[in-house]
This record gives C-alpha cells, structure tokens and sequence, in this order.
C-alpha cells in the first residue's frame, strides 16, 4: 500500500538467471527489509529513502490562499525563478573555477618537487615523496567523507537522477556534503588517483541549488528568507535539474552540453521553460568562466597549467578525411562499445564486493581508500621504467625534455635531450594528459607499447579507483582511457588513415563514453565544445551511435546500474509486458488506514505512531454524508502540522472558514533539508486527545484516483508522467468502501510484482542481448 509498507521477501523466488542480472542489489541478502523501496546505498552508507511528491495539493486552504495573491506576488515569483537561477549559475562556476585552480596547484607543487628529485637522481625520495603525498590525500578525503559525509562519495550523479526520478535520500544536498564533496574532490584527483571531478560538480551543482531553493541551511544558522520562496518538491526539482546542468558545463565549459546532458541522462521530465533556465543557468558559467580563465592566462593562478578549464581548445585542427577512412572509425565505435560493456560489468561486480568491505565500518573505507592509493603511486611510479626513452624531436612544438609540471615531452629517468613518453602520460594530471593524447601534429610521439600499457593501467584503475569512500567521477577517466585506446588504434593504422593520431583519441573517447554511458546527442556536444571543432561533427555522430548500440546488446547504462545496484526504485519511462496482464488490484496491499472527515485526535496520533505511511484516504459517513463517499487525501506533514497548532474542537462538527486564521502557506510548505517534524516531537495532553479535528479544508480533494480493474501498465505511465507519491485505487462497484488501496513507487518496482505473481517473470521484456557464460555470474 505504501512506500513502507512491511517489505515483501522475494529473493527466494529469483533463481532464474535472465532475472537476477541486475536485480540483485548491493544490499546484503540476509537484510529482512524490502531494498527496493525502504533503504538504498546512498554515497557510501545505508539509508532511509522516501518519495517526492510532484503534485499540489489542491485542498481548500490551498486554493484559498492563491485567491489571495495579486500581480506583485506572481511576479515575484517568477523573477524568483530566474533569480535563483543566476544564483546557481554564478555560484557553480565560481566552484568550478576554484576545483581547477586547486588541483592544478596542488597537484603542480606535488610533481614539481617530485621532478627536481628526479633531476638530481634521487629516486628513492622522489619515489616516497610522490607515495606519501597522494597518500595523506587521499587519505585525508576518506576521513573527511567517512565521518562527516558519507553521502558525498562517489560520483553523486546516480543520486541525483534517482532524486530527480521521485526518490528523496536523506543528506545527499545538505550543506555538510556539499563542502565534502568540493574538498574531497580536489584532495582525490590531486593524489593522482584515476578519478575525475565532473561527476562530482553535477552533485555540487544540485547541491547548491537545493540549498539556495530552501532559502540557506537552517541547521548551521545560514538562512535568508528573501530566499524561502519555493517550498514544493515541483519547483525544487527543476532547480536541481539546472543545478546539474551547471555541473557538467563548469566541469568542461560546456555550457549547451551541460543542457543537454541533463536532459538526456538526469531529467525523467521535462519541458520547454525548464530548457530557457537551464540555457540560461549554463550560459551564466560559461560567461564567468570564460572571465576567470582570462585572469588565469595572465599568469595570476599560480601553477594552474593548459589543463583543466583549459581543455576546450584541445584538437582544433582543420581536418579532413574520405570515405577510405569510415571504416576504421566504424571499427572504433565497435571496439569502444564492447569495452565500455565489459568496464560497466568490471565496474558492477567491484562495486559488489568493496559493498562488503564497507559494511565492515569505517576503519576498513579508509584502509581500502589508502590501499588502492598506494597500489596507484606504486604503479604510476614505476611504469615508466618499463619503456625505453626517445630522443627529443628537432621539430618539437614545445620544450624537449620538459622540466616541471606539465607538457608534451616529461625527461623522467632519462638522459638529456631524450624523453620518456608513458611518463608524458602518467606523470600528469588527468587534465594534461587528455591534452596530451588529442594534440595534434604529434603522430610520432608516443611508441605502441607505451599507448598499450597506458590504456590497460587507466582501464583497471579507474574500475578500483571509483568505489572508495571520496568523491570520484568517472567522466575523465572514461575519457583517458578511451582517448589511449583510440590513439592506439590510429597507430596501427599508421599511413593507412588521412586522420590525425590526435583525431583518433578524440574519437576513441567518443566511443567509450558511448559504450558506458550510453549518452548520444549530450557526449556528442560536450566533445565538440571540449575539442572547439565542428569538423568532427560527422564523425563523432557515427562513433556515437555504434558504440551505443554495440553496448546495449550486453547490459545497461554505467549510472542505472549503480542505481539499481545501490537499491533506488527508480521507475524506468517504460511499463514491462507483464504489467499489461496486472490489474492494480492484483499489487495493491492492506491493511488499509482511513481517516474520517472530522476525526478524533487521539485516533490521528495513534496511526502516525504506529505506521510508517505518509498519505491517508479521509472519507465521510453517516451522519456527515448520505453514504461513505471519498473527500480525498491528506499527507503526514500536514496532519503533523495540524496537531503542532493545535486547532481542536471540542465537539465533532465542520470547522469552516475560520480553519484560515489560525494557519499560514508557511505552515504547510515543504520543510528543508533536515526541519522535518515528527509526531514524537509533539507532546499532547488528554484532554486534548479526546478532541476533534476538521480534517477537509486540509484533505487534498481531487486526488489522482485510478479503478482497481486499470491494467498496471496504464497505471505506472500516468505515477511517473504526473510525478506522483501516491495513487488512490477506487472500487468499479459502487456499493463497496469508496477506496479500496493506495499505490506508491514500491507497488511498481519490478522486485515487488514479481514477489507477488512469480510466474510473470517469463513474460519480462528483454532486450536482445548476449547472454555473458555462467563463470563471468558466479563474481
């Protein structure tokens, strides 16, 4: 009946191979709750979730207070709106800018002091300078993430598309978590850890604007009232969505594919005003970005190099190529989506198992954060040794060997006027060492065994670096690494191609970012502002689109199956076959609670203590009514909010109008992150229990209701378009109970369906896809 009702035990009953692929989630099996709808993995710990709710409650008390509004108040409004907007823009790119700038210092200083040691042949100190750094980095992120807030590890995206799907975590956008995560971010992709930072500016980005659409954090004393105005789940929501947009345009200045990015992958709805705003919040970042980096060039940022921000004008070559070279981007594409297939498998069965060392306590995420940072410096350090040196070009475009912390031609170990080229790669930031890979006029740079061991280090490591208790993305290292496997290939060609080598890493990451995150018009974008060469248009469209299908004949997108894994019910756009041989009477579950019209306080108190629901049908009975019929819906918060006023009457009769003077908009506006009340919060004499409380100026009255005879299937497209928390089912005979159930996400996840008619699971839809040997599922 509702999102917490007492779970259904059904993972007895999945044995069947083809069902248990991507339903069996990160949550330990022995757990009795039900993990699809009452708890999930939220950044590192386990957690309570809930539903949002997408629909205004149009009570009487509503309707009468947007009576009461003129022109002034819809005005402000909607300037609001655009405010906030601006806010968010300016706030994310300031963020943005401040993430570069402090990586490239840090992570400069670090390689700086590093090389010195290395010039004067002292590598054993330069070898335990170089471990300990990263490790006091990372370590230091670890613990702040691990203590403070474990909600800030990872990437971030997969929470926030769950929340823009309906589904509310606690702590994902508090004020704790955004500072964690900014700070954490710098201190994991300074200590050379293959992670990036995009990922994690898409969650600072919701951050902020869930944070400035609640008017500041109440809880740390940081408020502003100018700023309170939306307090419905509706109009945070579409800040959020801008919010993400931002992330992804400060992350790669890329303002129109961070548009496009959150409509493509974040947003499950949609609509033509939410593109103007968002347009316009990405516009905002790429304006105050553009100024800052112009700061930057003059040479006031310290150590800040030509990565990072910088990355936009990475390969702006003319190019130019024939029908002689499609086949081989074709075979490119086809390569990045059987790689990125097998990197999202690798990526979900690591997840599984760092899952159980985490479940451990905090001692073992930290000791696996220092683990994994060690193995990484051990091998950055001493993969280089490995190839031989090349002698410096006489044509090169920069500095042959280059001393310090960037550039095409690091000397590492080797004698003067020679390079080592791995070192070029590894010894870098992630940032420089894309920069490296797409530049051009530089096809002889780099030797095969260098492109080979450099493509298969950052594959495995990004895999073991992504799951540690610290924010970590994995935007750049999908990039690196196909950016490495594409160079590779055009090296294979060699005089075969008319394209550039740059242009094959260019395309290369194209079609990995393809293969694992199953994106198309959104990676097309991003690529074309990254690389500022609408040349490639054509080509990267190509590699795009085959990667993509390539991919889904194996298994999901990269971010919705750590969703699933983390155990978020998120309701897919799509119903399955076997939701057309349901009705809703077949999932729906008792014992239902009601409420009447005029109810006795004591009766409210005793169902909020005792249950878990978050929205109760209110009827009417003789003798308010000439046979029971339905008033509608009213939620907890606003029962809670009653009883915290106190506007009892001592005998059970219709309050009225005068329910107005005691209450205010404010009383039954959405709480903030952290501000909700409980009902043991409240404290009731009683004499006050065996009062009364007029329920309908408060009851939702037209609900959205469906008949209990409605195919499952129509019943789950009209939940997730309208954005729903809750589905009243009415019976089809009308001399029954006017309500029969309710419906909420949990009575729509597939686990939950299954669990009830197990013999549906045959008739599940399935994609063609290939089927992976028995040996890969035992891991």
């Amino acid at each position: 009946m509702s999102e917490n009702a007492p779970p259904n035990q059904t993972q007895n009953q999945e044995h069947d191979h083809d069902h248990e692929s991507l339903t069996v989630p990160l949550l330990s099996h022995q757990r009795s709750i039900n993990s699809t709808s009452q708890v999930a993995i939220v950044g590192a710990d386990l957690c309570p979730i809930e539903s949002l709710d997408y629909e205004i409650a149009e009570n009487d008390f509503f309707k009468q207070d947007w009576r009461t509004r003129g022109k002034v108040q819809i005005f402000q409004y909607i300037f609001m709106k655009w405010l906030l907007c601006f806010l968010i823009g300016c706030i994310v790119s300031l963020v943005g800018f401040f993430n570069n700038l402090a990586v490239e210092n840090i992570a400069g200083v670090k390689f700086v002091i590093t090389s010195n040691m290395m010039l004067s042949r002292r590598y054993g100190m330069a070898f335990l300078v170089f471990l300990l750094s990263n490790l006091v980095l990372t370590l230091f992120a670890a613990i702040i993430t691990a203590f403070i807030a474990p909600a800030a590890a990872g990437s971030g995206i997969p929470e926030v598309k769950a929340y823009l799907n309906g589904v509310d975590a606690p702590g994902i956008f508090s004020l704790r978590t955004l500072i964690v995560k900014i700070v954490g971010s710098i201190s994991a992709v300074s200590s050379s850890m293959l992670v990036g930072k995009a990922g994690p500016m898409v969650h600072t980005g919701a951050c902020i604007a869930a944070l400035l659409g609640q008017g500041g954090s109440r809880r740390y004393g940081l408020t502003w009232k100018w700023l309170r105005f939306f307090k419905n789940d509706r109009d945070r929501r579409d800040l959020v969505t801008c919010g993400s947009a931002a992330g992804i345009a400060a992350a790669f200045r890329a303002p129109v594919g961070g548009v496009l990015f959150a409509l493509e992958e974040m947003a499950s709805w949609w609509r033509s005003a939410l593109l103007w705003r968002a347009f316009f919040t990405t516009a905002v970042v790429a304006i105050i970005l553009r100024a800052l980096i112009d700061v930057c060039l003059s040479g006031k940022c310290g150590l800040f190099g030509k990565g990072g921000l910088i990355m936009f004008d990475a390969y702006s070559a003319s190019v130019s190529y024939h029908l002689v070279d499609v086949p081989p981007v074709l075979v490119l594409g086809v390569i990045g989506g059987i790689l990125g297939s097998l990197y999202n498998f690798l990526l979900d069965k690591v997840l599984r198992v760092y899952n159980l060392i985490n479940e451990k306590g905090i001692a073992y995420r930290v000791f696996l954060a220092c683990t994994i940072s060690i193995f990484t410096s051990c091998l950055l350090f001493g993969l280089p040794w490995l190839v031989f040196c090349q002698p410096c070009p006489s044509d090169a475009p920069e500095a042959c060997p280059t001393i310090g912390r960037s550039g095409n031609y690091k000397k590492y170990q080797c004698a003067p006027g020679q390079y080592n080229d791995l070192a070029s790669l590894i010894f870098n930031t992630n940032d420089d060492a894309i920069r490296n890979l797409f530049s051009k006029n530089t096809n002889s740079e780099f030797q095969h065994s260098t492109m080979l061991i450099f493509f298969v280090t950052c594959f495995f490591l990004s895999i073991f670096s992504y799951g540690i208790v610290a924010p970590a993305g994995l935007f750049v290292p999908v990039i690196v690494t196909g950016a490495s496997y594409g160079r590779f290939v055009g090296m294979l060609l060699g005089s075969h191609t008319n394209l550039n080598h740059g242009l094959y890493a260019v395309l290369g990451a194209a079609s990995f970012l393809g293969g694992s995150m199953r994106m198309t018009v959104s990676l097309c974008v991003i690529i074309l502002e990254l690389t500022n060469n609408l040349l490639l248009l054509p080509l990267i469209m190509v590699v795009l689109l085959v990667s993509k299908t390539v991919a889904d004949t194996f298994n999901g997108n990269i971010y919705d199956l750590i969703m699933k894994s983390k155990g978020f019910p998120y309701l897919e756009g799509h119903a399955e076959p076997y939701m057309r041989q349901l009705t809703v009477g077949d999932v729906v579950s008792g014992p239902l609670q009601l409420f009447h019209g005029i109810e006795k306080v004591g009766n409210i108190v005793h169902v909020l203590k005792t249950t878990r629901h978050h929205g109760f049908p209110v009827i009417d009975e003789p003798p308010h009514s000439e046979s029971p019929i339905l008033c509608g819906l009213i939620l907890r918060a606003h029962l809670i909010a009653l009883l915290k006023k106190r506007a009892f009457l001592s005998n059970p009769v219709r309050i009225g109008v005068d329910a107005f003077r005691h209450f205010s908009a404010d009383d039954f506006a959405k709480k903030g992150l952290g501000n909700v009340v409980k009902i043991e919060d409240i404290e009731l004499t009683d004499e006050e229990m065996e009062m009364f409380l007029d329920l309908h100026p408060f009851t939702n009255a037209s609900p959205y209701t469906v008949v209990e005879t409605m195919s499952l299937a129509k019943a789950l497209i009209l939940f997730r378009e309208v954005g729903l928390r809750h589905l009243l089912v009415i019976p089809k005979i009308s001399n029954r109970a006017p309500v029969v159930g309710i419906l909420t996400r949990h009575d729509f996840m597939p686990e939950h369906i299954l669990g009830l008619h197990p013999l549906m699971v045959r008739s599940r839809w399935k994609r063609l896809r290939f089927q992976l040997p028995r040996l890969l599922k035992i891991f």
